[in-house]
């Protein structure tokens, strides 16, 4: 169980810098798509508090 809660955790992380960073770089800007640094701050807290959750259902789990 802790080892697919580690996955999923890395899975998440992993996603979410692979997707956010680009854009907060402005792979994207010359089609109008870019990501503010308010926003990615924003995105990255609720990053972290997702992995954060996702570790506590671990010990919430009954089985």
């Amino acid at each position: 169980k802790t080892t697919r809660k580690m996955k999923q955790n890395l899975f998440w992380g992993a996603g979410y810098n692979f997707i956010a960073i680009p854009l907060a770089a402005g792979i994207l800007a010359p089609i109008g798509i870019t990501l503010s640094p308010a926003l990615g701050a924003i995105l990255m807290s609720v990053s972290t508090v997702v992995v954060a959750i996702n570790a506590i259902l671990l010990r919430l789990d009954p089985n």
